[in-house]
C-alpha cells in the first residue's frame, strides 16, 4: 500500500521509506528511550509487591523485552492478517499491575509458593490473550461503534493519563515522594534541562537533529543528573550474564475466578490498542477511516492477542501497543515501520543480555519526565485532531464533553464509583476505560442527525453576519 502523503506534513520519513542506517539507529534508539522504563516497570512492581525472589524479577524483566521485540517484529511487517504495518511498538500493559498483584497477593495467603503462583497468574493469561485475539476478528463489523469520535475519546484519555505519568516523573517520581525531594530544584532543574533541550532540537530544520532531539535531551539529562549525583547504579549489581527463554518455566495451571478478573483487563486493553493504533495512524498520515485503516486496526489487535499468547507461555506479563511512541513520531516526524524491525532486534538483544537492558533503568525519573511530558501531550493533541476530523457537530459536542468529563473526573478521583459492583468498578475507575466505554455508550444512544452540520464558532458567525451587511 502506497502512504498517503498529507499537505504541509511534518513527516520526514513515512510509514514505508527506508531511512539510511545511521538515522535508523537513531530512530531506534530514540523510541527505547521513551519506553524502556516503563517497559521494565510492570515486572519489578509485581515482582517487589508479591516478594518475588530476585532471580525470578529478573527472568520477568528480560522475558518482557523479548516479548516485546517479537511483538513489534510482527505489528511492523504485517505478516497477512497481523499486524498494523505502522511503527507500532509492543509494551508491557501497565493495565496488569494491579489485577496481577491483587490475584497474586490471594494465591500467596492461600499458601502458593512462587513457582505456583506464577504458573497459575501465566495460565490465565496465557487463556485471556484468545479474548483479544478473537476480537480482533469481529473489530471491522463495529464501525458503528468504533467511530473516530469513539478512538479520538479513548487517545485524548490516554494521553491525559499518561501526562500524569510523566509530570510526576518531572518531579523526581515516586520514590522521591516518600524521600521528601520531591519537586526540589535539582529535580525541576534537570526536567526543565530536558524539556528546553527536545525542544530545541524538535524546532530544527535539519532532519538528522530534529530526529535524535529527544535522545539528546535525555543524554543532556543524564550527564547532569549524574554529576549531581542523581544516578543509582546498585541495579547492575548480581545480574546473570545471560537469560535463556523456557517456556511455561514455571508450569501451567488455570484458576477460573482470576480468568474473570483478568479476561475484563483484556477487553479494556483492545479499547486502548484501537485508540493508539488510531493514533498512530493520525500521526503517521495515514487513514483513519475506510477499509485500510480497519483492516490495520484488525491486524493490530491480533497482534496484541496473540504476542500476548507468546508473552504468557516465556513468562512474561501481557503486552499491548504502546501509546508513548506517538509522540515520538509526531516529534521526530519519523513514521517509518522499517525502524520498528532496528527495535525489535534490540529489544531481543537485550532481553538475552539482562545487565545491558537494565542499565536504561538507571535514567532518573526527572530525564524521563522532562521528555515524557511533552510527548504525552502531543498524544492528546493527536486524541483531538482525530476527533475534530470526523466534524465537531452538536451531537458529537455532547458525547466528547461527557466522555471527558467522566473519564477526566475518574483520573481525579478514581474512588467516586467505588459503590458500583467490583466487576463494573475495575472498569470504570480506569480514566481511559470510563471515557471509552462512556463514548461507546452515547453513540450508539444519541441518534444520528444527518441534516445537523458541524457547529459554527463565534468568528464564523461574525463572517457571516459581516458578507450579509456587506450585501
Amino acid at each position: 500500500m502506497s502512504d498517503i502523503p498529507t499537505e504541509n506534513s511534518d513527516i520526514i520519513y513515512r510509514v514505508n521509506d527506508k531511512p539510511p542506517f545511521n538515522q535508523c539507529i537513531i530512530g531506534a534508539v530514540t523510541h527505547l528511550l521513551a519506553i524502556f522504563v516503563p517497559m521494565v516497570a510492570p515486572a519489578l512492581i509485581v515482582g517487589a509487591a508479591l516478594n518475588l525472589p530476585t532471580e525470578i524479577t529478573a527472568y520477568l524483566v528480560s522475558m518482557a523485552m523479548i516479548a516485546s521485540g517479537i511483538g513489534t517484529w510482527l505489528q511492523v511487517n504485517r505478516y497477512g492478517r497481523i499486524g498494523s504495518g505502522l511503527l507500532s511498538i509492543q509494551s508491557v500493559n501497565f493495565s496488569f499491575v494491579t489485577v496481577m498483584i491483587a490475584l497474586g497477593s490471594t494465591m500467596k495467603a492461600d499458601g502458593l509458593h512462587a513457582d505456583a503462583m506464577l504458573s497459575t497468574l501465566l495460565g490465565v493469561s496465557f487463556v485471556g490473550a484468545f479474548l483479544v485475539v478473537g476480537s480482533s476478528f469481529i473489530l471491522p463489523y463495529l464501525k458503528r461503534v468504533i467511530t473516530p469520535t469513539v478512538s479520538g475519546i479513548v487517545v485524548l484519555m490516554i494521553g491525559l493519563s499518561l501526562i500524569k505519568v510523566g509530570i510526576i516523573d518531572f518531579g523526581g517520581g515516586i520514590s522521591a515522594k516518600s524521600s521528601g525531594t520531591y519537586g526540589n530544584y535539582e529535580n525541576i532543574g534537570v526536567g526543565l534541562l530536558v524539556l528546553l533541550v527536545v525542544i530545541a532540537f524538535n524546532c530544527c530544520q535539519n532532519a538528522l537533529l530534529r530526529m535524535g532531539g529527544i535522545a539528546i535531551g535525555i543524554v543532556a539529562g543524564y550527564v547532569v543528573a549524574l554529576c549531581l549525583g542523581m544516578v543509582d547504579f546498585s541495579v547492575l549489581h548480581n545480574l546473570p550474564l545471560m537469560t535463556v527463554p523456557v517456556p511455561f518455566k514455571y508450569g501451567f495451571s488455570f484458576d477460573l475466578h482470576a480468568f474473570m478478573v483478568a479476561g475484563i483487563i483484556y477487553m479494556l486493553s483492545v479499547l486502548e490498542a484501537v485508540g493508539s493504533i488510531t493514533a498512530t495512524a493520525m500521526v503517521s498520515n495515514q487513514p483513519i477511516d475506510g477499509p485500510d485503516y480497519t483492516s490495520r486496526l484488525s491486524g493490530g489487535v491480533l497482534a496484541d492477542g496473540l504476542v500476548s499468547v507468546i508473552a504468557a507461555m516465556l513468562g512474561s506479563l501481557p503486552l499491548t501497543t504502546f501509546s508513548q511512541n506517538n509522540g515520538v513520531i509526531q516529534m521526530t516526524g519519523v513514521a517509518s515501520r522499517h525502524i520498528g524491525k532496528y527495535i525489535a532486534v534490540i529489544l531481543v538483544f537485550l532481553g538475552l543480555f539482562p545487565a545491558i537492558g537494565r542499565f536504561f533503568t538507571t535514567i532518573p525519573a526527572p530525564v524521563l519526565g522532562g521528555s515524557m511530558t511533552l510527548m504525552f501531550s502531543m498524544i492528546a493533541i493527536a486524541g483531538i485532531r482525530i476527533i475534530i476530523s470526523n466534524g465537531l457537530n452538536r451531537r458529537e459536542t455532547i458525547i466528547v464533553a461527557t466522555s471527558l468529563g467522566l473519564g477526566l473526573g475518574v483520573s481525579y478521583d478514581p474512588e467516586v464509583f467505588r459503590v458500583l459492583p467490583a466487576s463494573i468498578y475495575v472498569l470504570v475507575e480506569n480514566p481511559i476505560c470510563a471515557g471509552g466505554l462512556t463514548a461507546i455508550f452515547l453513540n450508539l444512544l444519541i441518534p444520528l442527525n444527518n441534516n445537523e452540520g458541524r457547529c459554527i464558532d463565534t468568528a464564523e458567525l461574525e463572517i457571516t453576519s459581516a458578507e450579509k451587511n456587506t450585501d
